[in-house]
């Protein structure tokens, strides 16, 4: 047992990285509690991860643990950070357990263009880019879509956009779950949620979310062989990344359905921690139609980004006055970091399917992973970690480590320090722009104090995070990347 600062006291330390707090800890915990972080990293977690992991571990019909990956922080019902896997018969599905923004995730695409290609137009590319993917609360995308089409869209996902020239066949193979998640039901969602999705396909929307240009540089490509697998072969290569996801139509599906599980709650006397962890039993009807609504949400979300990556395409060719294919504008991956799927996984030594909540938290497939491409199977999946925009971010690669003891889950990015109120105390919007800019990293911006509130102080150190990763062999870094442009929302 330690002591560290609001650490409880009956934690224990399992391996250098990984904390167990016990089952005794709390009254209604079924499995324990694990997280997954330095001392250091552990020692700075606000109170409210210790209390959400645990209250995550009380909930019916969970396997295992409740995990916290080391960007975790406090969140709605679980912490960021969060993973738990339930028991298809006796567990039960959480949309605090995913988060209102469905299928928030990251997307990251190659280039042959080099630093010196890229950094005399960079103003002109930003600014282009800034112009058409559209940024910011509200933000009305380019491509106006049928309540038709959207239902299309709720149910086919990324392969809507290439059936309609918005894509490639091979992007598809590149996504998590090709870009779709089966069960998808357009009639569970609501006619509000529609309405809010008619107008957003193609837009980032604000917070976190970012469109970033990206360099790599020789000293930070990790593990060159497998960089080269994904598409990294060059120093001074320029990369883009998109952090995004399915906008106000997931949270108003998300919205909708707490309110039914909350009701569904008292009438099947089924009580929680926390009023933010409402949930339903995965097999009742409320929880299967809240499944498959959420499934039109993740499916929105693969569009969405898919979308945003041909307008990324659109961009490069007319500032860079080439094909995008002449450009190798491939996408190396997308993965999802707000999602429940269902998963085989292997628990006390069989095989089972159950219902893995990823809450902030990326999917970490190692090699030979029936799902993966057949271009990665080998290697084992990409795993894209978002940093700030101060400070870059990092790819990495799923393992076998990660599959036996995490559900194949680790961390989605560094995690956030300090509320968003706090760092606008900290820093004007428009000095950080000044700041970064004189720095090389050039930012357009939706909004001056969304900017503030997304400065790199406010965020871990990414290093930190990847290092305890490497750590616990969950994943396994492949190459960092410094951003030199940038759009918020």
């Amino acid at each position: 047992m330690i002591k560290i600062n609001n650490v409880p006291k009956e934690i224990k330390k399992v391996s250098e990285v990984i904390w167990e707090i016990p089952k005794s800890f709390k009254k209604g915990m079924n499995v324990p509690a694990r997280i997954y972080a330095s001392e250091k990293l552990l020692k700075d977690m606000d109170q409210g991860v210790f209390d959400q992991v645990t209250n995550v571990a009380c909930l019916p019909g969970i396997q295992k643990y409740a995990y916290c990956m080391p960007d975790g922080h406090w969140g709605y019902g679980f912490p960021i950070g969060g993973v738990a896997a339930f028991d298809l018969e006796k567990g039960v599905i959480s949309p605090g357990g995913i988060g209102f923004d469905i299928n928030c995730g990251m997307r990251l695409v190659t280039t042959n263009l080099t630093f010196k290609d890229v950094q005399p137009k960079l103003r002109p590319l930003i600014d282009l880019l800034f112009q058409k993917v559209p940024a910011g609360v509200g933000a009305k995308g380019f491509l106006r879509v049928t309540e038709n089409q959207l239902k299309d869209i709720m149910v086919n996902g990324a392969e809507w956009c290439v059936e309609n020239n918005f894509g490639r066949k091979q992007d598809i193979e590149r996504i998590e779950a090709n870009g779709c998640i089966k069960n998808a039901d357009s009639t569970k969602v609501s006619e509000k949620a529609v309405k809010r999705g008619l107008r957003q396909m193609g837009t980032l929307g604000s917070g976190n979310h970012y469109l970033e240009v990206q360099l790599v540089t020789a000293q930070n490509i990790i593990r060159p062989e497998i960089a080269k697998r994904f598409g990294i072969t060059t120093p001074d290569q320029i990369v883009i990344m998109v952090h995004c996801g399915s906008r106000g139509f997931g949270h108003q599906i998300a919205t909708d359905y707490l309110g039914s599980f909350n009701r569904a709650m008292k009438e099947m006397n089924l009580g929680v921690k926390d009023r933010e962890l409402a949930c339903a039993p995965f097999k009742s009807k409320e929880g299967r139609d809240y499944y498959k609504a959420m499934a039109c949400a993740a499916n929105f979300a693969f569009a969405n980004r898919q979308v945003i990556l041909h307008r990324i395409r659109e961009c490069f060719s007319e500032i860079f006055k080439k094909e995008a294919e002449d450009m190798d504008m491939n996408l190396i991956y997308d993965v999802a970091h707000n999602i429940a799927k269902v998963e085989e996984h292997k628990i006390d030594g069989s095989k089972k399917e159950v219902v893995v909540h990823r809450k902030g938290a990326t999917r970490s497939f190692g090699p030979g992973h029936p799902e993966l491409t057949d271009l990665y199977r080998d290697v084992g999946q990409p795993v894209i970690l978002g940093g700030s925009m101060e400070t870059g971010s990092y790819l990495l690669v799923g393992t076998e480590k990660a599959m036996e003891e995490t559900f194949g889950s680790t961390a989605h990015g560094s995690g956030r320090t300090m509320s968003r109120t706090k760092a606008k105390h900290l820093v004007r919007g428009d000095e950080l722009q000044k700041s970064m800019e004189k720095r090389g990293i050039y930012v357009k911006t939706a909004s001056m104090s969304g900017l503030a509130e997304e400065a790199g102080f406010a965020y871990k150190n990414i290093s930190d995070v990847v290092h305890t990763l490497e750590t616990a062999d969950i994943s396994r870094g492949v190459v960092a990347f410094k951003p030199i442009g940038n759009i918020k929302g």
